[in-house]
């Protein structure tokens, strides 16, 4: 009994390169959804973030000690919205997000004693060419809108 030789068929030559193409747009479409994954976490980080400063802004001004709770004035709101904004109580520079507005943020009392800051945000991934008004097809007709939206909330003690 002697040793066979492998020796490649010549009609599977060619079928490296056909599953490769087969399997290569399902792979770029993966690549790009975890970078958008990521490019949204980033936002929300940065959100949550900008949320916590203009908590900590707002809890350490807006104690009344004559009233004994906490009073927002129309000024403290306002400087509150550009530090969430702007990251300074004046609207100077630029917004920490792309398309946030202080039309985002709404500062409001919790109790007594507590302030709360929310901001809302649309996040837009880039398949959406910049603006969330976009949508993609569905596969039974209805539109799939492109637009998340994420909401970052944080409640602080005033002191």
């Amino acid at each position: 009994m002697g040793l066979a030789r492998f020796q490649s068929p010549r009609a599977q030559q060619g079928v490296a390169l056909v599953e490769f193409t087969l399997v290569l747009p399902v792979l770029l479409l993966l690549l790009l959804a975890f970078g958008e994954f990521g490019r949204m976490l980033y936002q929300y980080n940065v959100l949550l973030q900008a949320s916590r400063d203009a908590d900590r802004f707002v809890a350490s001004q807006a104690w009344n000690g004559t009233l004994g709770g906490v009073a927002l004035s129309n000024t403290l709101q306002t400087q509150t919205r550009n530090v969430a904004v702007y990251g300074v109580p004046s609207q100077a520079g630029s917004a920490v997000l792309s398309g946030l507005t202080t039309a985002n943020v709404q500062v409001a009392a919790v109790g007594t004693d507590h302030v709360r800051v929310t901001i809302t945000y649309t996040f837009c991934p880039v398949i959406g060419a910049g603006n969330c008004t976009g949508s993609i097809p569905g596969l039974f007709g209805a539109a799939i809108p492109l637009g998340i939206p994420l909401v970052a909330t944080t409640v602080m003690r005033a002191l």
